[in-house]
């Protein structure tokens, strides 16, 4: 059975989806791999270090999109590329199926067999696969490093001979994955750090990393069977407004990571929010992709608002595209790796890892809420 993966257009996706420690694992467990010409030579890894294992590369995507059984990317190809695709052919990437429905439609009906590994469901089993986990490591961290670069006073308290500089404030609105590693950079950094979250199991890592958890009035656990969070009431909306409003005031840089899987991500800082912030204080909305948490911020770009530094950080991960290349490899093999078997793939429908992010098999969707939902491109 032979893997492939072609090279991502680079000025919007430096990442890759095999590395060379990952291809000689894959070699080992009995796959062929295909890569396109120079793929990773932009993140330093040459062909020779591919190629010592068995790696072959082929020069034209047509053909080697033709020649493979399974296609992993980062996420979906462009149109030219993914009309190549064929019949029983496994694609396998971070397909956002919420966003992708009409290209995926097309794809079942090709009968090509997908997987979005963003589906994979929060369990013990699937942590070394869990691709969301892994990346939004990178992002929390690298939305706190650009948030201190571009935030134009020091961070950490500092005591000196002419006098005391005082900490910078830092809200973290949302304490999942990012949430917290965006917690644990600020508070490595010196910041005094807040955060706020819909579930109340998450007071306690907040806490446990030294930041303090702002809890909305009579909160209610918003919290799924999955651990991810999920709507909240009107109600807990106005509380939550209320909260966040006057806490604004006197924060310096608010790093924003809430979502909702399905849904359009929660607005929760207003207009008249922003309104009342302090000059020189930045907003970092890594939900921007997904409508965004903060208003006014556009994906991939940083505006002056009226003294508030707005910064659309969609695509975080991409800026360490080594680390995130390398973690996204391993999350990748860790799900192939148990479901080969003596030389295909062994699907069992009814195992959940399997059913959480397998959308079609055969012309067949598994996963009808998800096709069943969302918009088109």
């Amino acid at each position: 059975m032979i893997i492939g993966s072609v090279s991502e257009n680079k000025e919007l996706e430096k990442r890759v989806s095999i590395t060379p420690e990952i291809a000689k694992k894959y070699i080992n467990l009995g796959f062929e791999i295909q890569l396109s010409k120079n793929y990773g030579k932009h993140l330093g890894f040459e062909e020779k270090e591919y190629s010592e294992f068995g790696v072959k590369f082929v020069s034209e995507d047509k053909k080697l999109i033709e020649n493979v059984d399974i296609v992993i990317q980062m996420g979906l190809l462009d149109e030219n590329k993914t009309s190549l695709l064929k019949p029983n052919q496994t694609f396998i990437g971070v397909l956002n199926p919420y966003k992708n429905k009409n290209k995926l439609d097309e794809l079942v009906k090709k009968k090509v067999n997908l997987f979005s590994l963003e589906l994979l469901p929060r369990i013990t089993r699937a942590q070394s696969m869990d691709i969301l986990s892994s990346q939004a490591n990178l992002a929390g961290y690298k939305a706190v490093v650009e948030s201190f670069s571009i935030y134009e006073k020091a961070i950490p308290m500092m005591m000196t001979a002419a006098g005391t500089i005082p900490a910078a404030k830092v809200l973290v609105v949302g304490a999942g994955v990012a949430g917290l590693q965006a917690i644990a950079t600020a508070k490595r950094m010196g910041a005094i750090v807040f955060a706020t979250d819909v579930r109340i199991a998450s007071k306690e890592q907040v806490e446990s990393l030294g930041g303090k958890f702002l809890l909305v009035e009579d909160s209610e656990n918003l919290e799924t069977k999955g651990g991810y969070a999920k709507e909240a009431s009107e109600e807990f909306k106005k509380k939550q407004e209320e909260l966040l409003s006057e806490t604004l005031k006197k924060i310096d840089i608010v790093i924003c990571t809430a979502l909702i899987p399905g849904k359009k991500a929660p607005r929760l800082i207003s207009e008249d929010m922003l309104d009342r912030m302090r000059p020189g204080a930045v907003v970092v909305d890594l939900a921007v992709a997904q409508g965004g948490n903060c208003a006014d911020t556009l994906p991939g770009e940083t505006i002056d608002r009226k003294g508030v530094k707005l910064i659309g950080a969609s695509e975080l991960p991409c800026s360490v595209p080594n680390h995130a290349s390398a973690l996204y490899a391993r999350n990748l093999v860790a799900l192939l790796e148990p479901v080969f078997k003596e030389g295909q793939l062994s699907l069992n429908i009814e195992d959940e890892l399997i059913s959480g992010c397998l959308i079609s098999q055969d012309g067949v969707i598994r996963h009808n809420e998800v096709l069943n939902v969302g918009g088109s491109n």
